[in-house]
């Protein structure tokens, strides 16, 4: 048995270790959730609740439920009364009720929300539903040439200051990497009432069809190297914030999971890996880490976590513009390549 404790905090829930899969169908089953626990996973974050799709079916509701008449008496019985409907929103606070009598970890609600009022009201609704925190799937593209960076920043702050004034559970915010300057905007979600963060969400990028010039959605798989960027911003966070700091995006393997403790985040959240291998990778996962602690005689996270951050690496610079520098100045061609 090993003797390393992987116990780590997040969002002041106490966790048995780092491995958290992050938003994604596979929370869609309950199977499938007690397979991921029994794995190994120390919580997980349940797949998103969209308001635009709430919104679009409300209005569907409205129209043929409630609104419609077929104009015939026989046939209008055979309609549903719209008070037996199921709504997307009771599905979800259904299904979120499921998951909390089938595990034995915590269960965080995903809100992909656009409005100040679906935030507030949605989340009230899911801290009631028995979630244990709040995870606000920020997916925003700001494509209006006349909206500046300070009013898109507003309208988060804006957001998450009126839902923490309604709900007592964690909320943690799940960025882009578009922000100018991202320490910063972490600083003001810290005194906004944030108690997280998760970096990066990934924007699925649109492609050109050129036999059929329609606009595709692409759906790339994540890999290890996008986990850089994010161990990247945490490193230089780590020391500077209170609140706790999630990687997301790029989690294949133990030595990912591991760099990204030693940079700082309080726990790794892991997508495409579990979904092309299965909820064993967490396992194997788990028993990398635990290997490579015990050779290199760390007991706990606790006591790997932030140990290469910028503030306590031994080459600060490293995480900032010498590095870019350094690469540049160490570039040499491949063999053959003329210079």
């Amino acid at each position: 048995m090993s003797r390393v404790d992987l116990s780590t905090d997040y969002l002041g829930l106490k966790l048995t270790n780092p491995l958290v899969p992050s938003a994604s169908p596979l929370s869609r089953s309950l199977d499938m959730a007690r397979q991921l626990e029994d794995a190994g996973a120390a919580a997980i974050v349940m797949y998103s609740l969209f308001e635009e799709e709430l919104h679009h079916e409300e209005e569907s509701t409205n129209r043929f439920l409630i609104h419609q008449d077929i104009g015939h008496a026989e046939a209008n019985s055979f309609l549903p009364f719209h008070h037996q409907y199921r709504r997307g929103l009771e599905q979800y606070q259904e299904h979120l009720a499921a998951l909390k009598c089938s595990l034995g970890i915590p269960v965080i609600a995903s809100l992909n929300g656009v409005s100040l009022d679906g935030w507030v009201k949605h989340g009230r609704e899911l801290q009631q539903a028995g979630a244990d925190a709040l995870e606000l799937n920020s997916y925003y593209v700001a494509a209006d040439t006349r909206q500046t960076s300070t009013e898109l920043e507003a309208r988060y702050l804006e957001l998450l200051h009126e839902l923490r004034s309604e709900v007592s559970i964690p909320i943690t915010v799940k960025l882009s990497s578009q922000f100018t300057s991202i320490p910063h905007f972490v600083k003001k979600l810290e005194s906004a009432g944030a108690n997280g963060v998760a970096l990066f969400n990934r924007f699925y990028q649109p492609d050109i069809d050129l036999e059929t010039l329609q606009v595709t959605p692409q759906l790339p798989e994540s890999t290890s190297r996008d986990a850089l960027f994010a161990m990247r911003w945490i490193a230089l966070m780590y020391g500077r914030v209170k609140l706790s700091m999630a990687a997301t995006s790029g989690i294949h393997s133990a030595s990912d999971a591991l760099k990204l403790l030693l940079a700082g985040a309080d726990v790794t959240h892991l997508c495409s890996t579990l979904i092309n291998d299965g909820p064993q990778r967490l396992t194997h996962i788990k028993s990398g880490m635990e290997s490579w602690m015990e050779e290199k005689g760390f007991e706990s996270v606790s006591e790997l976590k932030g140990r290469v951050s910028q503030q306590q690496s031994v080459n600060p610079a490293a995480f900032e513009r010498t590095n870019y520098l350094w690469v540049l100045d160490n570039y040499s061609p491949a063999p053959g390549v003329r210079r």
